[in-house]
This record gives structure tokens, sequence and C-alpha cells, in this order.
């Protein structure tokens, strides 16, 4: 039995990816490996969002070169797409480049490759598929991703990801919830449903669901207790999702709306398609919900052109959201993009003092945001124990962290464990980035 061993960069869709992928594998006949130095198959699913971490790949490539004798080194994912046969050119051991939009022919190219073929590419992006598997293999037991749509449509003037995951494809409803169905009668409790903007979801069946709707229907299966999506784009973002949000608590209160700059000029230059009024009314929309709907969001520095008085505004855009957290990053040149053609390049010493005064202004605005928790009773899903704390780690449905000591489990026990339970737990302490209690017994 041939072996292989992957490694993941990246985001939420690529570990999803490469559970899918791992999956067609195992089906093909694979079994996998801890140690690449064990595998017949090395495989690098890559992340090409920021130039730090395509370089990781790049390096892993170059660790890895003396030991790939008599293996099959193989570049998937985005840094695959993007760089294409050039992949062959800067690492000349690796066999096989593929993109995410070629996966379904995955099992043709291990054809290939088995058959001895030294190089193997896939590497269109004219498709209308979607990458579905019979079975996923998921390492987590209580938690589960599920794709809804793949690709992009939107052209974001920094970003890779149309040119390196293709159109915007849909999968039909009635796939989706089924395999939502097949998760909870395996014991799944929590999906997190993806998507590059998975709000732009639009059922290609005669269904014709939206992804307010979509929301609903998966709401319903008997046996989920919570319901996660990332990530949404402002563009496509309606207020019904919020009501849906609103109508059933199996739908997470927690929303990741990426805002990327308070400036709508700058917001104008990124070609993010909405102004900071328009993203500021659907703010409102989740602040009047009936339930406490957490809000983050994702911010960039140092987009060229960004002002002094353009960087003010996004500042101010945090004081005025106060998010319950930002991923905050610095502006990087991306191969191929529309950024790239301008001229107001700023210094990498500027964009991280930036990204500093960001992240201290969130910091300030976090801290007192989680202190008004204290005292409340947050329910959890326990997803580990930590030792160093000797505390159980778990999420609440708003996706804060939250770490609780237990009267009667004060840590694993060989053949007990907390993990995958739902508790409902004090909040006793707070700090700017996590929640601190104890388990309230019933």
């Amino acid at each position: 039995m041939k072996k292989f061993y992957i490694e993941t960069f990246g985001c939420q869709m690529n570990v999803h990816d490469s559970e899918k992928v791992i999956s067609t594998l195992v089906n093909k006949g694979y079994s996998q490996v801890e140690l690449p130095d064990d595998a017949d198959l090395v495989l690098y699913n890559t992340c090409s969002i920021r130039d730090k971490a395509e370089a990781k790949v790049f390096q892993r490539l170059n660790e890895f070169k003396k030991r790939s004798k008599d293996k099959v080194v193989g570049v998937i994912g985005c840094v695959a797409q993007q760089e294409g046969e050039k992949i062959f050119d800067r690492a000349p051991h690796v066999g096989l480049v593929a993109g995410s939009a070629s996966y379904n022919q995955l099992p043709q190219m291990l054809v290939q490759i088995e058959a001895g073929a030294r190089r193997v590419t896939g590497l269109s992006l004219d498709t209308e598929d979607t990458f579905e598997v019979p079975f996923t293999k998921r390492d987590n037991p209580h938690k589960a991703f599920l794709t809804i749509i793949e690709g992009c449509d939107k052209s974001c003037a920094y970003c890779v990801v149309p040119m390196t995951r293709g159109p915007e494809r849909s999968r039909a409803s009635a796939g989706i919830l089924e395999e939502a169905r097949q998760l909870a009668a395996n014991g799944y409790t929590e999906i997190t449903l993806l998507g590059q903007n998975v709000n732009s979801y639009r059922d290609p069946s005669d269904a014709g669901l939206d992804f307010a709707m979509l929301l609903r229907r998966i709401g319903e299966v008997q046996g989920l207790k919570r319901i996660r999506f990332t990530t949404s784009h402002p563009r496509d973002f309606v207020r019904d999702i919020v009501h849906a949000i609103d109508e059933n608590p199996v739908l997470c209160n927690h929303i990741h709306l990426p805002v990327q700059s308070g400036s709508t000029e700058i917001l104008d230059r990124m070609r993010r398609l909405y102004t900071r009024d328009e993203y500021l009314r659907q703010i409102d929309w989740m602040k009047a919900a009936k339930r406490d709907i957490a809000i983050t969001s994702d911010i960039i520095v140092g987009f060229p052109g960004e002002t002094e008085a353009d960087f003010e505004k996004t500042l101010g855009l945090l004081d005025t959201v106060q998010y319950d957290a930002v991923f905050s990053f610095k502006y990087s040149q991306r191969p191929n993009t529309p950024a790239l053609q301008y001229t107001e390049h700023m210094s990498e010493e500027e964009k991280s003092r930036r990204l500093t005064m960001v992240q201290e202004r969130q910091r300030q605005i976090q801290l007192p945001r989680n202190i008004n928790y204290i005292g409340s009773v947050e329910e959890v899903l326990v997803e580990g124990y930590n030792r160093a704390t000797q505390q159980w780690i778990g999420k609440t449905s708003q996706f804060k962290t939250l770490n609780f000591s237990h009267p009667v489990v004060p840590a694993p026990a060989e053949g007990h464990t907390l993990e995958g339970s739902y508790l409902d737990v004090r909040v006793l302490r707070a700090g700017p980035n996590s929640l601190a209690g104890e388990a309230v017994l019933s």
C-alpha cells in the first residue's frame, strides 16, 4: 500500500480541502502517515494570500529536497495555481502541481503518477464543478467544515483568490443538506459553512435557495447544536441573514464581516464594492438584532495611497463598531493583482507602525467588552484541556474562548473527558483575548 503525507498552510478552506484530498487518496488505496520521510507521496497544500505564507512553502520544499529521492512531491492549492509550471523550475524535485479548482481531477492525476509520469499538472480554472467526495475524513469528532461555495467573482485589487480559486461555484442545496444530516447522524454537533464569499451562495438547483434560506434549512437539521459560517463579503450581506440568526439559536450569534479599511476612498481603490456608510448600515442591522451578535472583522493597513487621514478613519471605525475581535495585516504585494500598478507604496516601517496602532486600539476595545461578561453564564463547547493552566478550554456561541475549571472533572482521566460536551460556565475573569470561569453544576 502506498503512503502519503500532507501538510496544510493557510485558511479553513485549505484545511477542509486537505480533509477531502485525504479522503480521495484513502479511497484510491493510499494510507496516511505522520512524517514525510515515511511517505511515497508528499503533498503541500498551499496558501498565497500573503507573501510570507508563499515563502514558507518554498522554504519547506527546499528543506525537503535532499530527502525527496524516490518520492513524488506535489504542490497543490493557491501557490500551485498562482505559480503554475514555474514551480518545476524553482523546485525541480516537484512532480505534481495542481490548483484547488482541479481537485476533482486528482484521481486521474494520480493514475498518471502511478504510471510513471514525471510531471503532472492540473491548472485549469475553466470549471463549474465543486470538489465533493463521497466521504470526508475529519480529524475533529465534534466539529466539521462544510463547503457550500467555492471560488470568487469579486475583483479586490489586492487579492489573488479569483486567480487561484477560480469563479464562484455554489453546490446544490440538496447535497449540502444531505451532508449536514450525515454529519449530525455521525455525532457532529457543530458545523462551519465555508466559502471564499460564503454569503454569495446561490443555489444552482430548482430549489433556488439564497444564503439566508440555506441557513434556515440547515438550522432545522436534527442533532446539530451550532452552525457557523465564514467568510462573508459586505457586498452580498443582506439583513435577512441577521433575521435568520435571530430566529434560530442553533445559528451562532457571531458574524465575521471583513471591512479592510475605514476609508471609503481606500475601499474604492481596493475595489471592495461598498462604502464606509454602507458597511456601517450592515453593522447597525447586527446591533439591532434581538440576540447579542458578536462582530469580528479583517483590517489591511498600508494599502497603496492610504494617507494618514485614511488611516485615522480606520481607527475611528474601530471605535464606532466596537468589534469583538479584529484580524489585522500589513498590505502584501501579490502577483498579477491590480494594486501592483499603484505607485504610492508605503515603507514596511510605516506599515508596521500602523499595524501596531490598530492592534493596540482594538486591544483597548476588547478588554472592557469582555469584562462585561463577568458574572454571566455562557454555554461552551469544550474543545480541550490546557495542562499548563490546568483549565478546560471551550468556545461560546459568539466564538469567544472561555477557559474554565470543573469541580468534578478537574482534568482528563482515562476514558473520561469533557471534550465535545456542552456546559454552562460562569464567567469570573476577563482579559482582552479570552474569558475565564468555572463550570456550573446542575
